[in-house]
């Protein structure tokens, strides 16, 4: 018999029995399920990872300086220099001062409105864009103006759409709106990203009385060569303070690396759990199978009789039990692709500040109906191994 006939036949074999079939496939059918839907999510996961990191600059590092004491420290010339030095690693740089207190615009204070001390280069470090009047400049460093440019929604919400030329006051101070940022988001919000304010550095340090700025943002060339720029500025950082602990560089790329790491692990292991119905769908199919041996013993003796060597009927049996694997392994994915598509619809409904899209990859899906099959013949091996060694004799006796 040729592997089609036998194929053919195995087909006819469960299609005889729809109902018990299908409940045999079940467990392999929920495992294939489970398994496409979690690595889904984690896709989805890691995509909503990377371009809310992508915001912040996956080409940037962030320096930290805590400097030695009062011993030593690092100017911003210094920093600066750093990066002049290095021109064909390192891009721009940007000084960066938070600023405490709350933002008081007429006779209403926020205090969930960030605001930041930064220089002029750095809208385009971040490729923010300013949507009226004009963006921080030179001059307002070097003169320590008190101007400040702010997000879209304090534009929006408190200023009717025309800001510039406005002031408002952040700890007490006053400082003159000379630009609005375009909006980042759809959603203008209080505490969102377009409720902001950013001010010169320079300002900002002297009115937080911090006399040296502590904080640096720094963009390379190519975002192929953070981990290197990294390494540049510890080792300048390191021949000015000689001690690890003097300073810090974060990596947004390697923070990003390190949360999809995490992601991974944990669905690696939801994954594992989600298998073990595989397993179970396997002691099904092998169970049924047993079954099947069992009320065709009479069959299996009249193929011996006849002349039907046993790998052929090892071969039958091992081809049926993989077939119904497969099967199950398809509806399994159909299964999956549906409830992955449904699990997206009701993340945006539920949380539509977190768009996360559910896609199943297509190792996944490959992986998924390979391991399924597999099952099926693994499984399948010990009934279909009980069949080829029947004794035709007995077998026609069997009643």
């Amino acid at each position: 018999m040729s592997l089609l006939e036998t194929f053919q036949l195995s087909i006819k074999n469960i299609l005889g029995s729809k109902m018990r079939t299908f409940l045999t496939m079940l467990g392999i059918i929920i495992g294939v399920c489970a398994v496409i839907v979690i690595v889904g999510l984690g896709n989805g996961m890691q995509g909503y990872i990377e371009e809310s990191f992508a915001d912040m600059g996956t080409d940037s590092l962030t320096v930290s300086i805590m400097g030695r004491g009062s011993s030593r420290s690092v100017s911003e010339e210094q920093m600066y220099q750093i990066v002049a030095d290095h021109a064909d690693v390192l891009k721009q740089i940007s000084p960066t001062v938070t600023m405490s207190g709350s933002v008081k615009i007429g006779s209403e204070s926020h205090s969930g409105t960030s605001v930041t001390g930064v220089s002029e280069d750095y809208f385009t470090m971040k490729g923010y864009e300013v949507a009226q009047g004009r963006g921080l400049q030179y001059t307002d460093m070097t003169g320590r103006k008190k101007v400040c440019v702010i997000g879209q929604y304090l534009n929006m919400a408190y200023f009717g759409g025309d800001a510039v030329g406005e002031t408002l006051k952040v700890g007490g101070t006053t400082f003159t709106i000379v630009g609005v940022m375009a909006a980042e988001t759809s959603d203008l919000e209080e505490g969102g990203t377009d409720d902001c304010v950013f001010v010169p550095y320079s300002t900002a340090a002297r009115l937080s009385f911090t006399g040296t700025i502590g904080s640096y943002v720094i963009t390379v060339q190519d975002a192929d060569q953070v981990s290197e720029a990294k390494t540049l500025v510890e080792n300048e950082l390191y021949s000015i303070f000689e001690d690890d602990d003097a300073y810090t560089v974060i990596s947004m790329a390697e923070m990003v690396d390190e949360m999809n790491n995490m992601v991974d692990m944990v669905i690696y292991i939801l994954a594992g759990i989600a298998a073990i119905s595989l397993v179970v769908g396997g002691i099904g199919i092998m169970n049924i199978m047993l079954v099947s041996v069992t009320e065709r013993t009479k069959e299996i003796g009249i193929r011996k009789a006849l002349g039907a060597r046993e790998g052929a009927i090892m071969r039958q049996f091992v081809i049926e039990a993989a077939t119904t694997s497969a099967l199950g392994g398809v509806l399994g994915i159909l299964l999956g692709d549906g409830l992955s598509a449904v699990a997206t619809t009701v993340i945006a409904r539920v949380m539509p500040d977190t768009p996360i899209t559910v896609t199943p990859s297509i190792v996944a899906i490959v992986v998924a109906f390979a391991v399924s099959t597999g099952i099926g013949i693994i499984f399948g091996y010990l009934p279909a191994k009980k069949a080829a060694l029947l004794n035709p004799i007995d077998a026609l006796r069997y009643d």
